[in-house]
């Protein structure tokens, strides 16, 4: 109780206190940092996706600002040659201003990274945005269709039923790749799932249908029975190693990526950067509380 409430307090807290925490999970604020960490990443068999860490702009002007960002990005990354690719979150570039003007940007973005025969996944927002960027994905797919993915959140009801509607622009030769998480938005119980048992069933159902149906899945997740039900699934369904991988979050379960890694798949590793980390911390502080204690206590340890 006592963590939860302190969780609720993080918003007023100064952000001296928030980076304690924050600096684990971020790679820090430019892209020279993101690049250190990538790299660092890269030299223990890991790979990457970079996200510029932003949301929820108010106007267009930030939205191109963005799309200026994230070529920069690109080019940067492709000179460094880290082995990674780059994730991005469609409100940053105006999806609930205009959906025409975030395609564009988007669009852009994705043809640069496809010009280095590289990737970009499309992050998966709120209820609200979720048809929007089924629909952003599905033009984007037709375009590109070896250069970019989607997120899906197991939490959601309609999760499974969007995998098969899906599936018309599903190809061997360019399989739908989605990157699939248990969701970390605060959703109605009307349509998603509440409980630690019905959301980890769910995310291995997806996943299931996902194997079933030769999509590619960025298995994205620090929870070791479903790591456990994803070795199951693979074993059942014959997976060549090359035909999904582990997703993991900067900074958590260190130990469990490792093990991962040393059994021989493929993992990626989140790695978020920027100026506008404090919203991104204080929604990882929010899905896990415990963490609240350790930041009083360096908060009385440190000054």
């Amino acid at each position: 109780m006592f963590n939860t409430i302190i969780t609720w307090m993080i918003p007023f807290m100064p952000k001296k206190l928030i980076w304690i925490f924050s600096k684990k999970y971020i790679a820090g604020e430019t892209i020279d940092d993101a690049i250190k960490v990538s790299r660092e990443l890269n030299s223990g068999g890991i790979k990457v996706t970079i996200d510029l860490l932003g949301e929820f702009i108010t106007n267009l002007q930030q939205a191109a600002e963005n799309k200026t960002a994230y070529l920069s990005i690109i080019e940067r990354v492709q000179k460094e040659n880290i082995d990674g690719n780059y994730s991005l979150k469609p409100t940053s570039f105006g999806l609930l201003l205009d959906t025409e003007i975030c395609h564009a940007h988007i669009r852009d973005i994705v043809a640069k990274a496809a010009s280095y025969g590289n990737f970009v996944r499309v992050d998966m927002e709120d209820s609200p945005c979720t048809d929007l960027e089924i629909e952003l994905f599905r033009k984007l797919k037709k375009e590109f269709p070896d250069n970019v993915g989607l997120v899906i959140q197991a939490y959601l009801k309609r999760t499974l039923q969007d995998l098969e509607n899906l599936k018309d622009i599903h190809s061997e030769e360019s399989p739908l790749n989605f990157r699939l998480c248990k969701g970390i938005y605060v959703e109605p119980e009307a349509i998603s799932y509440k409980t630690y048992e019905e959301i980890n069933k769910h995310f291995v159902e997806d996943l299931e249908y996902m194997f079933a149906n030769g999509y590619y899945p960025g298995i994205a997740t620090h929870d070791r029975p479903l790591v456990e039900q994803a070795y199951r699934l693979i074993e059942k369904f014959k997976v060549s190693k090359d035909r999904y991988e582990f997703q993991m979050l900067y900074g958590v379960t260190p130990e469990l990526r490792r093990s991962i890694v040393e059994k021989g798949h493929t993992m990626r590793v989140y790695v978020p950067f920027g100026k506008e980390w404090f919203g991104y911390s204080t929604r990882r502080l929010k899905e896990n509380p415990k963490m609240a204690s350790h930041i009083i206590k360096a908060l009385f340890i440190r000054g």
